[in-house]
């Protein structure tokens, strides 16, 4: 079964659709390790602003990801009225808003795919540690696949006319092991296996800098 798109996230990947699949020349590989229904966490390098579009794009055959965006980007009633149409969730970083992990939470818990970015922000060609957000979610839902996913060219996209080759890759997905007592879920695996998902994804996307000129990718963090 694959997810039901709601209307304003179908309009904006069809409006995306052209930049992204055929001016981007986008390849997807793995499409078949995202589940088509449950809960789902992906995580993902970030490097730019394209990364939410392009990771959207990709998976919109099926699952309409549920991202955690910053909360600025909710200033603009216009756009902030689009994200809520898409689902998604507001976040106001570097604070451990526990609202939004909560909303995240509760999103999980009804069978959402919901997107991280676990290095928090835009690399813009520095590496970046693996923050506890995303751990959290899943250790807080144990039923929840994780799907690493990584994007390259991205960054390629402000350089026009240069024309960008982007890749998005979704990994083997992964699940928490289970206590047969019914326990909660071991925070520590979560932690472990969420920094060893995003270093799988650093091994295939490097550490690239944004921007209009081309930048040498910086020495993975893993």
């Amino acid at each position: 079964m694959t997810d039901r798109l709601s209307a304003a996230y179908r309009t904006v990947m069809t409006v995306s659709h052209p930049m992204v699949s055929t001016w981007g020349r986008l390849t997807v590989t793995g499409l078949e390790n995202l589940p088509g229904e449950g809960p789902v966490l992906i995580v993902a390098n970030h490097d730019s602003h394209w990364d939410p579009v392009v990771i959207g794009v990709a998976a919109a055959r099926r699952r309409q990801i549920r991202a955690l965006a910053k909360q600025s980007l909710w200033r603009n009633p216009v756009v902030g009225a689009v994200l809520n149409g898409m689902g998604q969730i507001p976040i106001q970083r570097g604070v451990g808003d526990l609202g939004a992990l909560t909303a995240a939470i509760a999103a999980l818990q009804e069978g959402a795919c919901i997107g991280v970015f676990p290095e928090g922000t835009i690399s813009r060609g520095t590496p970046q540690r693996v923050r506890s957000g995303a751990a959290r979610l899943l250790a807080a839902v144990p039923e929840t696949v994780l799907v690493p996913t990584a994007v390259t060219g991205s960054v390629e996209m402000a350089r026009f006319p240069h024309r960008p080759t982007l890749t998005v890759e979704f990994l083997a997905p992964q699940t928490l092991s289970r206590p047969a007592d019914g326990s909660p879920a071991d925070r520590q695996e979560a932690v472990a296996m969420v920094s060893s998902a995003m270093a799988e994804v650093r091994r295939r996307a490097a550490v690239v800098a944004a921007g209009r000129r081309p930048s040498q990718a910086a020495p993975s963090s893993s």
